[in-house]
């Protein structure tokens, strides 16, 4: 494990264990397993869920995240399509290209109606 740089509140962690172009983020940490790919658009992505994470407490945001995953997998009949609906995904994903979003975000926006993902 390596701490290689910090970008703004959060930190950038290497972790070896983790897949290759894998990045999530862990109490104000980015774990990723190489940073090369790494844009201001992930970090971005990253500091959305941060935001999720603190405004829920941190601990709940896990558990809703995971149990979101678990249904929409099953409902979706695809891995990738129950993480693409999960509502911390989909308000993160829809914003990454907006670096302004969180100085206008709402509190749990990303409960707020939002469009589903389709392949």
């Amino acid at each position: 494990m390596n701490i290689l740089f910090k970008v703004n509140i959060m930190k950038i962690i290497t972790c070896k264990f983790l897949p290759k172009n894998c990045a999530f983020s862990v109490f104000n940490r980015i774990w990723v397993k190489d940073p090369s790919w790494i844009d201001k658009y992930v970090v971005n992505h990253e500091v959305f869920h941060a935001a999720q994470q603190r405004e829920m407490l941190w601990i709940p945001f896990y558990i809703i995240y995971i149990i979101e995953f678990l249904a929409k997998s099953v409902y979706y009949k695809s891995f990738s399509k129950g993480y693409l609906n999960i509502s911390h995904e989909k308000e993160a994903y829809r914003n990454d290209y907006n670096l302004n979003y969180l100085k206008h975000r709402k509190h749990f926006a990303q409960f707020r109606k939002q469009e589903i993902f389709h392949d």
